[in-house]
């Protein structure tokens, strides 16, 4: 028989359904990381669930198409379709990051300044890893550095 960690072992916080980290409260609390790491999960399975739909529709439509404008345009599709799950994939990425951020008690902090990101801006974008104006500040160096 296995033994329990009672160390390991988390025990799930209750939320509200209707429950929005709000700033008048302490900034990263247990009910804000267990918020962001809910809304994290359920974005991450609704990514995955996704790529199992293309990837099982992907195999589905695997046939030989006598025309060659309907075959071009499927391919079309097909590689859009595989260029969205890359993009999906890289996103997965930073959702397990972000998650990472949490457990490691370095989320919403900006990886800049060390100043906290907005509520709104996390809510808004959770993986965000940077305060709307580092952000901003990285984005002009970046169309500078783009235009030379």
């Amino acid at each position: 028989m296995g033994q329990t960690k009672g160390s390991e072992m988390k025990q799930e916080l209750f939320l509200p359904d209707d429950y929005r980290p709000a700033d008048d409260e302490p900034f990263m609390n247990d009910r804000q990381l267990e918020y962001f790491r809910r809304k994290l999960h359920e974005w991450k399975q609704d990514l995955l669930s996704d790529s199992r739909d293309t990837i099982e529709g992907l195999q589905d439509n695997t046939r030989n198409i006598p025309d060659v404008a309907d075959r071009a345009s499927e391919e079309t599709d097909r590689a859009l379709e595989l260029r969205t799950r890359d993009r999906q994939r890289k996103l997965v990425a930073k959702i397990d990051a972000a998650l990472r951020r949490i457990d490691e008690g370095e989320y919403g902090y900006c990886e800049v300044t060390g100043e906290p990101i907005s509520l709104k801006r996390l809510d808004a974008r959770p993986i965000a890893t940077m305060s709307l104006e580092a952000q901003e500040r990285h984005e002009r160096r970046e169309k500078v550095h783009r235009d030379d």
